[in-house]
């Protein structure tokens, strides 16, 4: 079994409310030097099989129309050694 790992953020141009409450948080909380921050989502895929091109089209396919709101948010998706 592989683990493919997709990776969702926000859109650069969209505000991450979330992002900034965490940031205007940071120094509070003894954390300084953090110019900025932005929340996403993390999604593990254990692939049975090969991870071949057709694989990795499926998966991006997968991540496109149901992982991640494309409107808004961009997505990434690679190939991980499982540990």
């Amino acid at each position: 079994m592989a683990r493919v790992v997709v990776d969702v953020m926000l859109k650069p141009e969209i505000l991450d409310p979330q992002g900034q409450a965490v940031q205007r948080a940071l120094p509070r909380l003894g954390f300084d030097g953090i110019a900025d921050v932005r929340q996403g989502k993390r999604f593990e895929l254990e692939v049975e099989g090969p991870v071949d091109d057709a694989a990795l089209a499926r998966i991006r396919e997968l991540a496109q129309t149901f992982l991640a709101n494309t409107v808004i948010e961009d997505f990434a998706v690679k190939v991980e050694e499982k540990q």
